[in-house]
């Protein structure tokens, strides 16, 4: 097992995780006989992920530096430098881990035999956190049973059988590299190939918000993006012609209606004095805008935008 951290330019938070996880392979060695190891995946070019691997300075830590630019990219070097590998299990830079959550992921892909297992992620509002934001509800992720099956999957928490994506020839669509939604497709045509996703309740992490993030403009952005990935996936998944037109049209249509819907809750929030309406109104007017720039074609670049803001 390859148990992969992505990294960009956030030496700060892989230096409080990579403990954590190494933590995670002493706990793995005593629950069972699967070797494992750290990956760390450097997409920055300056390389600023290495002197925190040689500080930690441990024999089960692999260091990789890709160079080219985009998350897809990043995820792609990690599948090439597993290919020998059975599982894969990929976790974020900005992640703490909870006792448990690697033994658990390996029991659940044990005992169920899936394509891929999902854990459980926690975002918790730091104190101070705008009232606005809490209401907006912004952070909420879905929560499942384990051994349910998922349609779609995050990469933040995730069991990869290894075995299974070759034998499907399945990577990440590196045009999506810059904009993000390179896992909803990945996991959406892991699906499609036969693979099964479960949930895995017990394996949980928990998501680091830093307060820049935690802001009104930075949050919509993030609703608009989410919209816009949704929509631009749904059409890369269509054959192209007139199935893939009439998904744009859709994807257009239920855009503009999260719009209208979204204004009118905004609407009622505001004369009303309802500050739950208002910021979830804001967040459907953002997300809806989001799916008809993507139904027709627009991409929104997230990620390059976080790099100009970083």
């Amino acid at each position: 097992m390859s148990v992969v951290v992505l990294t960009y330019k956030r030496p700060h938070l892989l230096s409080a995780v990579l403990p954590e996880l190494l933590g995670q392979l002493v706990e793995l060695d005593a629950a069972s006989a699967m070797a494992a190891e750290l990956l760390v995946i450097d997409n920055d070019p300056a390389g600023s992920a290495r002197p925190v691997v040689e500080a930690v300075a441990s024999p089960r830590i692999r260091y990789v530096a890709e160079h080219r630019r985009g998350i897809a990219a990043a995820r792609n070097r990690a599948l090439d430098e597993t290919a020998d590998r059975e599982l894969i299990v990929f976790i974020d830079d900005d992640e703490r881990v909870r006792p448990g959550w690697l033994v658990r992921l390996a029991e659940t892909y044990a005992d169920l035999r899936p394509a891929a297992v999902m854990g459980r992620v926690i975002s918790e509002y730091p104190e101070g956190t705008d009232t606005w934001v809490v209401a907006g509800d912004f952070l909420r992720r879905p929560r499942h049973r384990t051994g349910d099956t998922l349609a779609i999957a995050a990469t933040n928490n995730l069991l990869l059988d290894r075995t299974f994506l070759s034998a499907i020839g399945l990577r990440f669509d590196e045009t999506l590299g810059l904009s993000g939604g390179e896992d909803n497709l990945f996991t959406r045509q892991l699906v499609r190939a036969g693979g099964r996703i479960v949930w895995c309740d017990e394996a949980v992490l928990d998501d680091e918000w830093p307060a820049d993030r935690l802001q009104r403009r930075w949050l919509l952005h993030r609703s608009f993006s989410h919209g816009n990935t949704a929509a631009v996936v749904d059409a890369l998944l269509a054959p192209a012609g007139p199935r893939r037109a009439g998904v744009r049209l859709r994807r257009a249509a239920g855009g503009a209606g999260r719009v209208v819907l979204g204004l009118c809750r905004w609407a009622v929030g505001s004369v009303t004095g309802d500050l739950r309406h208002r910021a979830r109104g804001q967040r459907g007017v953002y997300r809806g805008a989001g799916m008809v720039s993507g139904a027709v074609g627009r991409v929104y670049q997230e990620y390059a935008h976080r790099e100009r803001t970083t």
